[in-house]
């Protein structure tokens, strides 16, 4: 075990120029942030890397611009407003590859901030509900800082880490960030009821977090033997396992258990799975890796995205060149799921922005990244409906999106079509 140090002497170790990775989820190590945040005077030019972090991303704001640069692996709300791609920056890489990028020294790490457990009596501690691409970050770093939290669930999987794999200790218990759920909007019901029709009983599901994967899978509980392998889950996937939908007994991997790389959500969520052998969390690059999803049956992959055009190509990263999210682990899944034995992909959006905008288009914004190509799509869902665009061309494509576009944006989706793709050379 190393050396048990207070949170100013154990923040002292980053020094200009450093590389530093931050655990992210809800096992972001908010005070260590903090106290390096206010030891910026001293900094210069350091890089910090990770996915989404929770609470506050001061380290982002121009004022500190000369002290800390960021590498977004997915950009979270806290660092959105902040993205310049000077300072600020982000990385596309599917979420299945990123461990690599940390194992193969393409992103060289000298410094691991991570939140874990205590050591249980075998010296191991846990790293909680994010394993993603933490686990090799603290392989892959010359140094190693942990925040000791009695709060950090205790999971199992590759989640545990001998302690003596951390070269500091900083003993300080405080609450986990929580994400909590909204109330559901008339059309995230619609549209929970229309992709909820295409899941079977003995699916093996992959959803997100957001109102979308809430209404739709609280419209699975008459389901029965549904299996869980997802990039994360969180409350509303709790409700089916806690109802008996999610029993994992038909997967062929992990018979039994709910596997996942990362999980959020509310206080009941962490206390599920604190000691629960029935959940496992793994690296990204085994949950992520299409191979591995595709070898249960009936997968439901179930995503969102930004907008999609008349020939099915899914921007889910950014609006034109502003990035709000990242690539992921889409693309991982929806092939994964086209790769099962009677899996289904499924894209589900509203068919309007909250600003009334069609996300349904002619041509995707200026500076919009084609996160998943034309060629992975199979279903899409809004809330008039369900296309399956597999099998079917271009022509085919669009009559079908644009019969499940906002009623009032259908004729003029058809005129562009008509006007975009079918005028004379």
């Amino acid at each position: 075990m190393g050396k048990v140090l207070d949170i100013k002497s154990a923040l002292g170790k980053i020094q200009s120029d450093m590389h530093v990775f931050i655990h992210g989820g809800a096992m972001t190590p908010s005070a260590l942030i903090g106290e390096l945040v206010s030891q910026h005077q001293r900094l210069k030019n350091v890089t910090l890397v990770h996915l989404h972090t929770h609470g506050s991303a001061d380290y982002a704001k121009p004022e500190y611009h000369s002290n800390f640069r960021v590498m977004n692996l997915f950009v979270g709300a806290n660092v959105r407003p902040y993205v310049d791609f000077d300072t600020v920056d982000y990385l596309p890489c599917f979420l299945s590859e990123m461990p690599s990028l940390f194992r193969n020294n393409l992103i060289p790490l000298d410094v691991a901030l991570i939140q874990v457990s205590p050591p249980d009596r075998h010296g191991y501690c846990s790293l909680g509900s994010s394993i993603d691409v933490a686990k090799a970050a603290v392989e892959s770093a010359k140094l190693v800082i942990a925040q000791v939290n009695k709060n950090v669930p205790r999971t199992f999987g590759d989640a545990l880490i001998p302690a003596e794999k951390i070269d500091v200790f900083i003993e300080l218990d405080s609450p986990l960030e929580v994400s909590h759920l909204k109330p559901l909007k008339d059309e995230e019901r619609k549209i929970g009821e229309f992709a909820a029709s295409l899941v079977d009983n003995g699916a093996t599901l992959q959803v997100g977090i957001g109102s979308i994967p809430d209404a739709i899978l609280a419209r699975l509980k008459d389901r029965k033997n549904l299996g869980l392998h997802s990039e994360m889950w969180s409350d509303g996937a709790l409700d089916l396992i806690l109802s008996g939908a999610i029993d994992n007994s038909q997967k062929k991997t992990h018979r039994g258990k709910s596997v996942s790389t990362f999980i959020v959500g509310t206080q009941k969520v962490f206390d599920f799975i604190s000691d629960n052998p029935s959940v496992i969390l793994m690296e990204a690059n085994y949950v992520n890796n299409p191979t591995v999803i595709a070898k249960n049956d009936k997968v439901t992959a179930i995503n969102s995205a930004v907008e999609i055009d008349l020939t099915g190509q899914v921007c889910a990263d950014s609006v034109g060149h502003r990035i709000i999210s990242g690539v992921g682990g889409q693309i991982d899944f929806l092939r994964g799921a086209s790769l099962s034995n009677g899996g289904k992909p499924i894209i589900a959006l509203t068919s309007r922005t909250s600003k009334g905008k069609s996300r349904i288009v002619s041509t995707l914004n200026t500076g919009a990244g084609v996160v998943t190509t034309r060629a992975h799509v199979h279903y899409v869902v809004t809330e008039y409906g369900i296309a399956n665009l597999f099998g079917k061309s271009i022509r085919q494509r669009a009559k079908a999106l644009i019969e499940i576009a906002h009623p009032d944006d259908r004729a003029n989706l058809e005129t562009l079509f008509q006007k975009e793709f079918l005028a004379k050379v």
